[in-house]
């Protein structure tokens, strides 16, 4: 019996998947310790290589202008710290645009909460006052009629202190699991960080040490389609993050001339706000809609209206002329789809679902346009067949027409000679 040495290695593999696919359906809750531990480990590296591929846009177009260096590393290096300098700068310009306004948002608040609570209070005492009925409704629903007025001071401090006890407890346990999750979270982000700088000072050799690899697993024509892919997919990404920066700031100055136009207060904190939400695909700027028309309305509330209106009108401009044709055509989707990536990949996984739908959206439109062209070159279908009106269909139809015609035209003949008939049949 002959055996073929090829076909051991799969059938490992299969049983070996078949293994692995039974211990998570039978053992899910220790394969979701397993996975969770895993995912502790690698996340760093994770979101390093994210970060990486994020910041590797500015840098190709920083490093593009600096040709006239002749060291590569020294190049390379100088973009690298113009790009970290860059991302520096923009995040210190936003902090001091907004925490000086959220400062003075804070304290309008502040001196108009106590007004605000005495008229509700107020508001609440006459409501209570002219319903007796709902007021010993609401009395038995909290069981405020059966307290015991002569409860002694010794019992209430007995139960206060037992309860700021546990809650004392309770605070000591969630401040320890609040600074450990800090400090791992500050670790994890240097570790990131360290790890998305080695990647982009050395993204030439990971890509040509990743190749290498593939080559000696894969057959060659499966490597070959699998980096061509590869290579499609990061154009797609990174012409997203591109586009969608550039319509986050198209957007936000938008809002800027309109909000200086209506003479509309905050308008460098709440432009700055929607362009930042506006980075989410399609629904982010709603999010910065709310919280610049909660800023807006301390100061005066009508303002507030005239600005949600004035959003609506510039976010339908925004969704059916800006967004599909500045982020839909850099990569290389229609508008349609863009609309359709974003509502499947928000109801999948939220807000990191819709801006990985779309690129991955994108690369399968491709993906699929090209296998099509590739299958009907193979079948030999004539162009003209794949017009919107065909010659075949559009014969047929001429067919059709010209049936249902004579139809016509024999019950017309028809209905004329029973007429005549019966005209012949009268005068006899």
């Amino acid at each position: 019996m002959h055996f073929d040495r090829k076909l051991m290695p799969r059938l490992f593999l299969l049983i070996a998947g078949c293994i692995v696919f039974g211990w998570l359906v039978l053992d899910t809750a220790r394969a979701t310790i397993v996975f969770n531990t895993i995912w502790e480990l690698i996340s760093p590296f994770v979101v390093g290589a994210a970060i990486a591929f994020v910041f590797n846009v500015p840098m190709r177009a920083i490093e593009r202008q600096m040709e006239g260096i002749s060291r590569p590393s020294l190049r390379r290096s100088l973009s690298i710290m113009l790009t970290i300098a860059a991302l520096v700068l923009v995040i210190m310009f936003i902090v001091e645009l907004l925490v000086p306004q959220i400062q003075l948002t804070i304290a309008s608040l502040s001196a108009q909460i106590p007004a605000f609570v005495e008229r509700s209070a107020n508001f609440i005492k006459g409501l209570m006052e002219d319903n007796p009925e709902m007021t010993a409704y609401v009395l038995e629903l909290l069981d405020l009629e059966n307290l015991n007025e002569n409860q002694s001071i010794k019992d209430i401090l007995s139960v206060l202190g037992e309860r700021f006890t546990t809650m004392m407890g309770s605070a000591v346990n969630v401040i320890g699991n609040v600074t450990s999750g800090v400090v791992n979270g500050v670790v994890n982000i240097v570790i990131s960080i360290a790890f998305s700088i080695y990647c982009l000072a050395r993204k030439e050799i990971l890509a040509r040490q990743g190749r290498r690899i593939l080559y000696s697993i894969c057959p060659e024509h499966i490597s070959d389609e699998i980096i061509r892919i590869l290579r499609l997919t990061n154009a797609t990404f990174s012409n997203f993050i591109s586009g969608q920066c550039l319509e986050a700031c198209i957007l936000g100055c938008l809002f800027a001339v309109a909000m200086a136009i209506f003479k509309m207060p905050y308008i460098p904190l709440v432009s700055v706000i929607i362009a930042m939400t506006a980075l989410v695909p399609v629904v982010g700027a709603f999010v910065g809609c709310v919280v610049g028309a909660f800023f807006i309305l301390v100061d005066d509330p009508l303002q507030a209206l005239s600005f949600v209106a004035m959003f609506l009108v510039i976010q339908q401009l925004e969704n059916n002329l800006i967004y599909p044709r500045v982020v839909g055509t850099s990569i290389g989707l229609p508008g349609m789809w863009v609309l359709v990536a974003v509502t499947i990949g928000g109801e999948l996984m939220g807000v990191g679902g819709m801006l990985l739908m779309i690129p991955l959206t994108s690369v399968l439109y491709t993906l699929a346009r090209e296998f099509t062209d590739k299958r009907l070159a193979q079948r030999q279908i004539p162009e003209e067949k794949l017009q919107n009106h065909p010659p075949e269909i559009q014969s047929r139809l001429q067919k059709r027409r010209e049936r249902k015609q004579r139809i016509r035209l024999l019950k017309m003949k028809e209905q004329l000679q029973k007429k005549q008939d019966h005209n012949n049949h009268s005068s006899q």
